[in-house]
């Protein structure tokens, strides 16, 4: 009688880890690529504020946006932006028990907008789409050969989606023959809700860079009703879709006016504004990060030599070595 209780309990137990849902959010940094392999002197630092996911971010590189070849994986290229410098982040991220999404990027020279990518002729569509197709597919297998938990398929790409609709789905399709993990797909803040995929993926991936204060220095409470409207509208995407929100990036810069347009990275502003990347910071953690149809996010951005990066006369996105690194640290210590 009592093994055959314990044999009973045993099967409940198992059947309840089997079906509850795990409440850890995905606690995210984007590692950005460098010149240099890494070490655990690198990671040390995501692991102090309690990081448990970093995106790994190969890069391809295409001339102009009416320019169909993608060029990677070349030995012109940084060491992290290779397949060889990838598959080293991931294995040494991974023996520090990092979790790791990979996001393969598109970069257009002089840094135009790759939403705006378009072709003048149905050839040069054509010639994309298969440059574009070995870009991920090449990068799939190597997510799928190093066990990585989650790849994103493209971002910021909206006009590419919007005028080729069933490429990306025919895409999809060829990258779960040999990927096996979760997968999304990386959406500008506007552009998310036009998306036709959703469906064949396992996250709706958002870039939260929505604009939702014009105040120089905004409190954390006019940043939360900024973010109310944009809230909403995602929860009720959700809620008709049924797939948790995952923020493939966010973040704030350090200087004035951070939050209005958040998405500029360029020198419009230059005025160091420590306070205003803080409390943009947190009312983005208050507003989602207790929300259990988001699945968490990666904040934008994080460098590898974590000591000479950042600091209090940065006024870049990165949070390292400023008071805002405090804020992230706490929040992902306690989810």
């Amino acid at each position: 009688m009592r093994l055959i209780y314990a044999f009973c309990l045993l099967f409940l137990l198992g059947s309840c880890a089997m079906t509850s849902i795990n409440p850890t959010k995905i606690n995210g940094v984007s590692f950005v690529a460098s010149r240099d392999s890494i070490s655990k002197k690198n990671i040390d630092p995501i692991l102090k504020i309690h990081a448990n996911y970093a995106s790994v971010m190969p890069f391809g590189f295409i001339k102009n946006l009416s320019h169909p070849e993608i060029q990677y994986n070349s030995n012109r290229q940084w060491f992290g932006e290779t397949k060889t410098g990838v598959k080293q982040y991931i294995l040494e991220l991974k023996e520090e028990g990092v979790h790791v999404m990979m996001k393969p990027q598109i970069w257009v020279w002089r840094g135009e907008f790759t939403g705006q990518i378009s072709m003048t002729t149905e050839e040069d569509w054509k010639f994309l789409e298969d440059s574009y197709t070995k870009f991920i597919m090449d990068y799939a297998k190597l997510a799928e050969e190093t066990d990585v938990e989650i790849f994103c398929i493209g971002t910021e790409l909206e006009n590419f989606i919007d005028k080729r609709p069933n490429y990306w789905k025919k895409l999809i399709s060829q990258v779960k023959q040999v990927y096996h993990g979760k997968l999304t797909y990386a959406a500008n803040w506007n552009e998310y809700l036009k998306t036709p995929f959703w469906s064949n993926l396992d996250y709706i991936g958002i870039d939260g860079y929505f604009p939702i204060s014009d105040l120089k220095t905004p409190s954390v409470e006019d940043c939360k009703t900024g973010l109310q409207p944009w809230k909403n509208e995602m929860k009720a995407f959700y809620s008709k879709l049924k797939k948790p929100v995952l923020f493939t990036e966010f973040g704030y810069r350090s200087v004035d006016f951070n939050a209005k347009q958040p998405w500029r990275s360029d020198g419009y502003l230059d005025e160091v504004n420590l306070k205003a990347q803080t409390n943009a910071t947190k009312a983005f953690f208050d507003a989602f990060w207790n929300e259990n149809w988001v699945a968490g996010g990666f904040i934008w951005k994080w460098f590898h030599n974590h000591d000479k990066s950042g600091g209090k006369e940065d006024n870049q996105f990165t949070p390292q070595n400023k008071p805002v690194e405090f804020i992230i640290k706490e929040i992902y210590s306690n989810n």
